[in-house]
């Protein structure tokens, strides 16, 4: 008999553990299907080093899963206090809200939803509609940001941001995976890094969206449009010059 309860009590440790170790790693599983936190930087650091029609600022960027989970939080600079700190959560803002408002057949960039949002138009208010979680985005050691143990790994911040640089991320398989996320110049040229990240990190097989070609471009005049942001004819220059987004 007490060698019974001997197994029993080992089995239901056993037990116990994996159950804890599967909760600590349920962020990173739901992340399968996005680059990891060394592949997305390099993607961060070669876009930010193109011409992008901004003020040549270091930046911050982030993935989220499908289900809004945080995957991966990098910056660019030396350290945290390299690019405006602030922007962390911006950037993870960006990509919640591309994630959020977006679906398998249409994408919607944060450059998108701009002049929609502004008091009176069609989808005024929706800025409010997703808070930030204030916990979670301002928990733990500001030394982990932009590292693999970023505080906000794992987690979800919410929030929802309308302006550039916040867009979906679509596989080879046309399946809507996350988003990402970036922030640090202006709102034009972080859209410009993060189309580019995406494109480089080939998740950009976007199947439709409301910008010009069809798909979720920035776009400077129209209802789904947002104001240039430093030389307009920079940025116009700057969007002639973006890769073009995958077909299936």
């Amino acid at each position: 008999l007490r060698l019974l309860i001997n197994f029993l009590h080992k089995t239901l440790f056993a037990i116990s553990l994996i159950g804890v170790i599967n909760s600590a790693f349920a962020g990173p599983q739901v992340c399968a299907d996005l680059p990891d936190h060394a592949a997305l930087k390099a993607a961060l650091i070669e876009a930010r080093q193109q011409d992008n029609a901004g003020f040549n600022l270091d930046m911050w960027g982030a993935t989220v899963a499908r289900d809004g989970t945080i995957c991966a939080v990098v910056s660019s600079g030396a350290d945290w206090g390299s690019q405006w700190p602030g922007s962390r959560v911006i950037a993870t803002q960006k990509a919640y809200t591309s994630n959020a408002f977006g679906l398998p057949g249409l994408a919607l960039a944060t450059a998108n939803l701009y002049t929609g949002v502004q008091p009176g138009g069609f989808i005024y208010g929706i800025q409010e509609s997703n808070p930030v979680n204030t916990q979670v985005a301002y928990a733990g050691d500001a030394k982990a940001w932009g590292t693999p143990k970023d505080p906000l790994v794992g987690k979800r911040m919410g929030g929802v941001n309308v302006f550039g640089g916040g867009l979906a991320l679509y596989n080879a398989a046309g399946k809507i995976v996350g988003a990402v996320g970036v922030s640090g110049d202006t709102s034009c040229a972080d859209h410009f890094v993060a189309w580019r990240m995406r494109h480089t990190l080939r998740l950009d097989y976007v199947p439709g969206g409301v910008g010009p070609g069809g798909v979720d471009q920035i776009a400077f005049t129209g209802g789904w449009s947002q104001p240039h942001c430093k030389d307009a004819a920079a940025e116009d220059a700057v969007v002639k010059a973006l890769p073009a987004t995958r077909k299936r």
